[in-house]
C-alpha cells in the first residue's frame, strides 16, 4: 500500500497543478469586466505619439530607436508625454514599428502656409541623386531630397536654369553652390 501512496500523491498534485493553471490562463485571457480586449490601432498609436513630440524629442527618441536602447526610449517618451508607462512603452513600440516624420504642431488659422521651397522638409530616409557622364560621376545624398524635389530641380536644369537649380540643391542637401554646378552639369541633356 505504501509504494501506491507516492505515485497516487504525485498524481493529484499534478492535477490541481494543471486545473489552476487552466483558471489561471482562462481569468488571464478575459478582460476584468468579462468584454473581449481589442488590440489599438499601432499606426494610428505611432501618428498621435508622434504629434506629442518637439522635433529635439522626436529626433532624440528616433536616435534611442535606432541605437536599440528601448528602454531609454520609453523613459524619454515616459519624461516628454506625461502618459504612464505602460502608454510610453505601447507608443514606442508602435513608433518603431510605424516610423513617423516630424510634423509641426498646427498653425493658426490666420497665417501664411510656408512654400514648400522656402524651408525644406526632413524625410525619415536618405535620397541618393546619381549623375554621371563618361567616367565623371557624383552623388548627392540626403534626408531632404525626394522623388518630386529632384523633379524639379531636373525640369529646372534641363530648361536652362542652372543656377536656380543649384540653388534649390545646395538648399535641400549639404552640398556648396560650385558642387551642385557640377552636378547639374552632369544631368542628361
Amino acid at each position: 500500500m505504501e509504494s501506491l501512496l507516492i505515485p497516487l500523491l504525485i498524481l493529484v498534485a499534478v492535477t490541481v497543478a494543471v486545473v489552476l493553471a487552466t483558471r489561471a490562463w482562462s481569468r488571464r485571457q478575459q478582460k476584468p469586466d468579462g468584454a473581449e480586449q481589442a488590440p489599438p490601432d499601432s499606426a494610428e498609436l505611432a501618428r498621435s505619439a508622434a504629434a506629442r513630440l518637439s522635433e529635439d524629442e522626436h529626433r532624440r527618441l528616433y536616435a534611442l530607436i535606432a541605437q536599440g536602447q528601448a528602454m531609454a526610449a520609453i523613459k524619454l517618451y515616459y519624461e516628454v508625454s506625461g502618459l504612464g508607462l505602460r502608454a510610453s512603452r505601447d507608443a514606442v513600440a508602435a513608433l518603431a514599428a510605424h516610423p513617423q516624420p516630424f510634423r509641426a504642431a498646427p498653425e493658426e488659422p490666420g497665417e501664411p502656409e510656408p512654400d514648400d521651397d522656402e524651408t525644406p522638409q526632413r524625410f525619415p530616409y536618405r535620397y541618393r541623386a546619381i549623375a554621371s557622364k563618361g567616367d565623371v560621376t557624383r552623388e548627392v545624398s540626403s534626408n531632404m531630397l525626394n522623388d518630386e524635389i529632384y523633379g524639379r530641380i531636373r525640369t529646372l536644369a534641363k530648361s536652362g536654369d542652372i543656377e536656380a537649380a543649384a540653388t534649390a540643391l545646395t538648399k535641400h542637401s549639404d552640398i556648396t553652390m560650385k558642387q551642385a554646378r557640377e552636378f547639374l552639369a552632369l544631368l542628361d541633356d
